[in-house]
């Protein structure tokens, strides 16, 4: 079997004579005349930004082709096994979708006759007094189901030290040494039992494993924007976590939820530094889920993803303004890590994946600054050239560009549509035609979001790198519906920049404007996008479109859930009818 190290040397080869070939592409090296300094600065970005895109398609191809081998060893879990803590941080999460989620997977559990070894800690850092007044009543109902007492707790920090990290830390050092292994959550994190068994069986089988993380899918998602993310999670992050778990081997990663650590490893080896100066750069590292999985790889554990276990579940944003406060929140976390690159005593995988982490954010001003360039030497005629070179002319490189990027963004998902044929997944999915519509319009919609997408990140990276700390907001997630109002106040600027863009290169170099239109008409219309994708689809419509498997036979987790959520529903409007009014779109 082919060893992590050689798919990994294999990949970055591949990725580099792709990007390579691509500068070939974007450059006539028959052409008479000379190689201008701005040609020189854009086939540097252009080489930048075709590995990356190349390294990312790479992992979804090995995926494609490898298949994921499930580990054996020990047997299934018995009243002698470890001691399982199940910790869910929250943070002004509305308590009763969050704590009838805590009822399900205890449910399940409960269900296995496992309940003994597995205890729940829902772990509050909640800063407004209304919604922790909430918490304390649904933590009362939540023990009144079967066998909660005496094994599901609930404390809440009066001081969020550390956000989610100085959570979970903070439960280790007071409470960890009663347990061997605890599995970290979200608050919007649904598992089966069978599931949370078979990760403990797993980590009684290996005594070197450290962390051990699922592959969460996306459920419950209304809004289009939300069920595009959410086809996509069903049924193409598959294959690109099995190509990621073939090149991570035991140098995996840890995604900060939906995944098992043992205790006494983590506390030993994943103390976070708090890095030197202020927010955005410094301060309490924000992701800090990454920097866990180094250090526990430092010091010799195994850090494993098992993309084979199922019943891992969470829920994603239904617009792209909760979207993007997360992705912010991600972005200046990921950037923090450019200061823990030279960190001692670290593999160099998990350097290597620090740079990925800072490179999906660096990604975007670099497409920007090839944009802004392309459209410069267009302009302004060229000088200081260096002898035989000289860039294709302005519609052929962009025509061999726009090909190339084409080709690398759609070569893994045609991939992984034709899997879907030789393995029968496609049934699943609703057959080959819904799963090949699909497909497409999921291309076409992110395609079509790229270039908003693209100005987003390349402002979170300017407002860290000017030292703007955009925090940690809260996650609304049952929000869906962005009327046009609240729309435009989000996206306003990036109108007015496409517009502005537009302008410019219609004034200067109006001969490249048929290539600059399909990146700034996005912009321009990015109020539209916006609302356009956050509108659901109509309530119990069966699903052609984005159809995933949960959605035709939901999980037993899932529909023990809807069903508590249903019951206390009915309850919370019985005593307060004014506290369910933004719930009500949690029910499916």
């Amino acid at each position: 079997m082919t060893s992590p190290i050689q798919v990994r040397i294999a990949a970055l080869v591949i990725s580099a004579a792709v990007s390579v070939f691509a500068c070939l592409l974007f450059i006539d090296f028959a052409a008479p005349g000379g190689y201008d300094v701005l040609d020189l600065v854009r086939t540097a970005l252009v080489l930048i930004s075709i590995f990356w895109l190349a390294w990312g398609s790479g992992i979804g191809l090995v995926g494609v082709f490898r298949k994921h081998r499930t580990p054996q060893g020990a047997p299934a879990l018995t009243a002698q096994h470890s001691r399982v803590a199940i910790l869910m941080p929250i943070y002004n999460e509305e308590p009763i979708a969050t704590f009838s989620r805590v009822a399900a997977m205890n449910a399940s559990l409960d269900e296995l006759g496992v309940t003994d070894r597995f205890h729940i800690a829902i772990l509050s850092d909640t800063t407004r007094p209304e919604v922790a007044a909430e918490e304390a009543v649904w933590f009362d109902r939540l023990l009144g189901e079967p066998k909660a007492m005496g094994r599901v707790f609930y404390r809440r920090r009066t001081s969020n030290v550390g956000k989610k990290a100085g959570n979970v830390e903070d439960f280790i050092r007071r409470s960890g040494a009663a347990y061997d292994y605890a599995l970290i959550l979200d608050a919007d994190s649904l598992m089966e039992g069978a599931t949370i068994v078979e990760m403990a069986r797993r980590m009684d089988a290996d005594p070197k494993l450290g962390l051990l993380q699922t592959l969460p899918k996306i459920i419950n998602a209304r809004s289009f924007f939300g069920r595009c993310m959410q086809f996509s999670s069903n049924y193409l992050s598959p294959s690109f976590a099995r190509g990621a778990a073939a090149l991570q081997g035991h140098e995996g990663p840890f995604w900060g939820h939906n995944a098992m650590i043992r205790v006494g490893a983590f506390a030993a080896s994943c103390g976070l530094p708090e890095l030197s100066g202020k927010p955005p750069s410094g301060g309490h590292i924000l992701s800090h889920d990454y920097v866990e999985a180094a250090m526990l790889a430092r010091a010799g554990w195994t850090v494993r993803l098992d993309p084979d276990l199922g019943g891992s579940f969470e829920e994603g944003p239904e617009n792209l303004i909760e979207y993007a406060k997360r992705d912010r929140r991600w972005c200046q976390g990921n950037l923090q890590h450019r200061r823990l690159l030279l960190a001692p005593g670290l593999k160099i995988w998990n350097r290597f994946t620090f740079l990925q982490g800072i490179m999906a954010y660096l990604a975007s001003p670099i497409w920007l600054a090839l944009l802004a360039i392309s459209i410069i030497s267009t302009a302004v005629p060229q000088r200081y050239y260096i002898p035989s070179w000289e860039l294709a002319s302005g519609l052929h490189a962009a025509w061999n560009l726009a090909i190339g990027v084409t080709v690398l963004l759609l070569l893994p998902k045609v991939m992984i549509l034709l899997r879907g044929l030789v393995t029968g997944d496609n049934r699943k999915f609703g057959g080959f035609v819904p799963a090949l519509l699909s497909t497409v319009v999921e291309i076409g919609y992110s395609t079509l979001l790229a270039p908003v997408m693209l100005l987003l990140q390349s402002r979170a990276v300017s407002q860290v790198l000017l030292g703007l700390d955009g925090g940690w907001p809260a996650t609304k997630r049952s929000e869906s519906r962005v009327d046009i109002r609240d729309a435009w106040a989000a996206s306003w600027w990036m109108v007015v920049f496409g517009f502005a863009t537009l302008a410019v290169v219609l004034t200067i170099a109006p001969k490249i404007v048929v290539w600059v239109i399909p990146a700034v008409a996005p912009m321009a219309l990015a109020p539209l996008l916006i609302a356009a994708g956050s509108r659901s689809k109509a309530a119990g419509r069966k699903p052609f479109l984005f159809a995933t498997p949960l959605e035709f036979q939901p999980s037993p987790v899932m529909e023990t859930r809807q069903r508590i959520l249903d019951s206390w529903m009915v309850q919370a409007e019985l005593l307060a009818p004014n506290m369910t009014a933004e719930l009500r779109p949690v029910s499916a």
